[in-house]
């Protein structure tokens, strides 16, 4: 369909989840993380999408021209545990035609 995008999601079992999600329901990827229930119940997106929590952190795998960080971002990654130079909240991703492709894979639980 014109309106989904293809992400690689790889959980915390490493399994990888390919998945066509829709960029017309103003959704992010800890939401799209939590639709599929590719993560446990209450692990991810604790916070409801705030960047208050870290536990939607995830890691990306390849080259998709992500939104720069913001200031709120930056700060809770700099006090989240597992942090690698790739990683990203996925409530702050948001889910675009522009992203399509991206892989991703969910941090450790905290």
């Amino acid at each position: 369909m014109e309106n989904e995008i293809t992400l690689h999601i790889t959980d915390r079992e490493g399994v990888t989840h390919t998945l066509a999600v829709p960029t017309d329901m103003n959704m992010n990827l800890m939401e799209v993380v939590r639709a599929y229930e590719l993560a446990p119940e209450g692990t991810i997106g604790i916070c409801g999408g705030m960047a208050m929590c870290a536990s939607c952190q995830c890691y990306v795998l390849n080259e998709v021209a992500l939104p720069e960080k913001s200031d709120e971002e930056e700060a809770m990654l700099s006090e989240a545990n597992f942090v690698k130079d790739n990683s990203r909240l996925g409530c702050q991703i948001h889910i675009t035609p522009e992203i399509a492709g991206l892989a991703v894979a969910l941090a450790p639980e905290e």
